[in-house]
């Protein structure tokens, strides 16, 4: 298949859906680790056309959903202050700290501009020698290459007044933090194919064999979802646990070289906050000690900032898997992406956004077909 479409192919995935069927004999609980995959789910139904056996459990692989609301609170701190130019990615915008939202800060006079790349942040910075230019960099392997490239051209350039507010994350800590929850549900996942592309493999082995869990490398079309979904389900009833790569026009084992290569140079692992989740070792990035000076956090003196998440948001168990988002009380009512109590709301990629964007409305108790659709 050479095409986008190729991948929605009804017939094909007819077929795909009628392997599942004949496969499965007994109920197996799958993660989809990315929200872009969460969205393709929901957005054609996939989840309504598998087999009863087979139960799909978003998980937290929303990069904008997991950064923790300190996190936020600071960016919201740094962009306030005046000779400030605060750049971030559009879906930023809307999540919600402590008691505003980059939109308002703007409102309110805080220069805080979106851009489509680190780089344009830096060229900000280029135009604007008497102004501090801070770029928001979030996201999970997937995002952090063209970030750490654009601190590396701003330590060549000399572009001092430019600096970034770090808060990449790592998937496969987050898969182990999710095995070793006393709660966990999940008995295969579907790894995040762009991470992958990135990464490469060589990670996952070792957490199926430790955790007898099949991981399966899928890409974000309907195809790829139930190629993945098929495979995982057959290594399952096989009592087989191994890393498969049903992503392969994609995705090498070995990743990609040149972006590990400028990963290792501008960032060290630390351990990471994940808003709903906690603290979980070694999951994310700091910038390493060769590119320390343009750490918006140490720059800004923002480090101390501390917050509370809101009782009534239930995203954290979302994010866990815990949770289906129309479960949760406020879905719908008080949590809409007008007014929303959390990230999972207003994200591109988040597990609620999907359930909002494509009327998976309900109110607990009520049936479905009685659940408001306006």
């Amino acid at each position: 298949m050479k095409y986008l479409e190729d991948f929605q192919n009804p017939e094909l995935a007819g077929g795909l859906l009628a392997d599942i069927r004949a496969t499965v004999t007994r109920p197996w609980a799958l993660m989809e680790v990315c929200g872009g995959q969460t969205h393709t789910i929901i957005r054609h139904g996939i989840d309504q056309l598998l087999p009863k056996e087979v139960e799909l459990i978003h998980g937290p692989g929303c990069p904008v959903c997991v950064t923790p609301l300190e996190v936020i609170d600071r960016a919201l701190a740094i962009a306030a202050r005046p000779g400030v130019v605060f750049c971030s990615f559009g879906d930023m915008l809307r999540v919600p700290g402590t008691d505003r939202d980059l939109f308002r800060v703007r409102g309110e006079g805080g220069d805080v501009r979106v851009v489509y790349s680190p780089l344009d942040a830096l060229r900000i910075a280029r135009e604007n020698p008497d102004r501090e230019v801070v770029f928001f960099g979030i996201g999970f392997e997937t995002t952090a290459p063209p970030n750490a490239m654009a601190v590396v051209q701003a330590k060549k350039q000399g572009v001092r007044n430019f600096s970034m507010l770090v808060s990449h994350v790592r998937v496969p800590p987050a898969i182990e933090a999710i095995m070793n929850s006393p709660d966990c549900r999940v008995q295969g996942f579907l790894a995040a194919g762009h991470v992958c592309s990135v990464m490469g493999t060589a990670e996952y082995p070792a957490l199926a064999e430790r955790h007898r869990v099949p991981i399966v490398v899928t890409g974000f079309e309907p195809l790829d979802i139930l190629e993945g979904i098929r495979r995982t389900v057959r290594q399952l009833e096989r009592g087989e646990h191994t890393v498969e790569n049903a992503y392969a026009r994609a995705v090498r084992p070995e990743g990609n070289p040149a972006a590990l290569a400028v990963l290792e140079d501008v960032f060290e692992v630390t351990d990471r906050s994940w808003r709903g989740i906690g603290v979980i070792p070694r999951s994310g990035w700091q910038l390493s000690p060769r590119y320390r000076e343009f750490d918006a956090e140490q720059r800004f003196d923002v480090a101390g900032i501390r917050t509370r998440e809101p009782e009534q948001c239930r995203a954290g168990e979302v994010l866990q898997g815990l949770l289906k988002p129309d479960q949760c009380e406020a879905f719908g009512t008080t949590c809409t992406p007008r007014t929303p109590l959390g990230a999972t709301m207003v994200s591109s990629e988040g597990a609620c956004a999907a359930y909002y964007l494509y009327r998976r409305l309900s109110t607990p108790g009520v049936p479905r077909e009685a659940s408001p659709v306006g």
